[in-house]
């Protein structure tokens, strides 16, 4: 199990971690006072920027909008991550090459069958409208607006994130908090959860779990298939009194069948307590568990997050850079946390595994000793995602896990 993480060294003792007398080792940029912290992520998450803006745009646009135009590992995830530039620096530069990149990838998304945010059409209409509403086009706001409206949901999709309905009512969300709310109507949103609450219930009939759901043959609990991520967008939406309580009690029968370890199952019946990552394991159902705590107004779910996130520290700092599967993924269990709960101790686990990237994480995917990504330019898989956290570092209060957390 060890060969998948590096030994986490350091503790929540503060900044002053790697001073001469401390045997721990070092990690120099946790030194610094936060306003350099800040200033230098910034600037290293920019770099990087440039260097995944180069390699996946500058080289290879027409091979990449051919073979990947999604958000997930392909031209759109450069796009977003131009967009967080922008929305950093304000930099219009920024703010046009999104602008130019979605716009290739909304011609050549047109006859993809696919629906969600992160793999599919919402994700090109939605970015593009709330792009379109910062750069003050009207016209083209309402042009992606009246695609998005065009895109039909097969009757056998899938209910999950990253390819089902999960992912396509997490694109209308993002839409009405970022261009308005009523942009996609509640009426079209509440025909959309009926389904998903129909088919959960179907599958769950009769079993411990009040809603159960299946992509390709398994019934996954994680942020990307399964039940975490299905309820963290469930809990987004105006959920009727028994509505709300299935989704509780869906949290809670992963609470109560988590490993001794305090990890999740990657899916019903696993037994094998290996991953730890945004898409199967803890990180992913943590983040899930802070959101319900914060809806719910509940002390049981937040102490399940925080249980999580234990087991995150001592297991997160993957061999691994990316978002799904990777540190930079898991850092935003920190950061979730100490947005909701003031709580430091989040904030210096964060610049821990921040600064870990920062000083360490190319060094050693040259090395051979980290993966750098099948795609290692990515937004989810490469190194896209690092320069994406490194970017939220500058204000950590407002971080957000990138098309996950609105």
């Amino acid at each position: 199990m060890a060969d998948r993480f590096f030994p986490n060294e350091w503790s929540d003792g503060g900044e002053e971690e790697g001073a001469a007398s401390d045997p721990r080792p070092s990690l120099p940029l946790l030194r610094l006072p936060p306003s350099s912290f800040s200033e230098r992520l910034m600037n290293a998450g920019l770099r990087l920027k440039d260097t995944v803006v180069k390699e996946t745009w500058g080289k290879s646009r027409r091979r990449l909008l051919k073979d990947d135009y999604t958000l997930y590992t392909g031209a759109l995830g450069t796009a977003y991550l131009a967009f967080k530039a922008y929305l950093v620096t304000r930099c219009q530069d920024d703010l046009r090459l999104c602008s130019e990149i979605v716009q290739s990838c909304d011609a050549a998304s047109r006859d993809s069958g696919r629906v969600t945010f992160m793999c599919g059409r919402s994700g090109v209409c939605a970015l593009g409208a709330v792009v379109a509403k910062h750069a003050g086009d009207e016209r083209l706001l309402q042009a992606y607006l009246a695609r998005f409206k065009e895109i039909l949901l097969r009757i056998d999709l899938p209910n999950e994130l990253l390819y089902g309905r999960a992912g396509y009512l997490w694109a209308c969300s993002y839409l009405n908090e970022h261009v308005g709310p009523g942009t996609v109507s509640p009426a079209h949103m509440r025909a959309v959860v009926d389904d998903m609450i129909k088919h959960g219930r179907q599958l769950a009939r009769g079993g411990e779990c009040p809603l159960m759901y299946e992509w390709h043959g398994k019934k996954y609990w994680g942020s990307a298939h399964g039940l975490a991520g299905i309820m963290h967008v469930l809990m987004d939406m105006e959920l009727k009194s028994d509505e709300a309580e299935d989704v509780k009690d869906t949290l809670r029968y992963m609470m109560r069948n988590r490993f001794a370890s305090g990890n999740y199952r990657s899916s019903e019946g696993s037994e094998s307590d290996r991953l730890v990552h945004w898409c199967h394991g803890a990180p992913g159902v943590s983040l899930t568990l802070t959101k319900a705590a914060q809806v719910f107004r509940s002390e049981e779910f937040k102490q399940a997050a925080i249980d999580a996130a234990e087991l995150v520290w001592l297991r997160g700092l993957l061999k691994r850079v990316g978002l799904c599967h990777g540190i930079s993924g898991n850092a935003y269990v920190f950061l979730s946390l100490y947005g909701w709960t003031g709580d430091r101790k989040y904030l210096h686990r964060a610049k821990v595994f921040a600064s870990f990237l920062h000083e360490r994480a190319l060094e050693l995917i040259s090395q051979g000793k980290m993966h750098g990504g099948d795609r290692p330019f990515s937004l989810f898989e490469g190194v896209g995602g690092m320069s994406y956290l490194f970017m939220d570092m500058v204000d950590p209060s407002t971080a957000r896990f990138p098309s996950y957390e609105l």
